[in-house]
């Protein structure tokens, strides 16, 4: 089992920067492919990014790519999201996720096996 939890979200103004944390518990975390996901109100859960076990494949929404980094750090059970120029379209919640079963469907929710509790990031304009 493998419990995750966000931290470093927050308000910022646009073309600020945030760094969100997701930290894990369980050995097999660094494992696992790791997601991260936000969701407006209103509006479904969508893709923001993913990285591979160690970190050799990365992957980016098109909305985010170019201003969003997600890097992890597996001694300390860690991924990251570096997100620079930010606007007020990425006000959202963002959550993370860690895929157990190794699907390599990284851009679709139900694909994931763990989920955070989410960390709220809010943009003004």
């Amino acid at each position: 089992q493998v419990q995750l939890g966000e931290s470093g979200g927050g308000l910022v103004q646009a073309g600020g920067s945030l760094r969100l944390s997701c930290a894990a518990s369980g050995r097999t975390f660094s494992a696992y492919l790791v997601g991260w996901f936000r969701q407006a109100p209103g509006k479904e859960r969508e893709f923001v990014a993913a990285i591979s076990w160690n970190g050799a494949r990365t992957y980016y929404a098109d909305s985010v790519k170019g201003r969003f980094t997600i890097s992890r750090d597996n001694a300390k059970n860690t991924v990251y999201l570096q997100m620079n120029s930010l606007k007020p379209e990425d006000t959202a919640v963002y959550y993370c996720a860690a895929d157990r079963r190794g699907t390599g469907v990284v851009r679709t929710p139900s694909e994931y096996d763990y989920w955070g509790q989410g960390t709220q990031v809010t943009v003004s304009s």
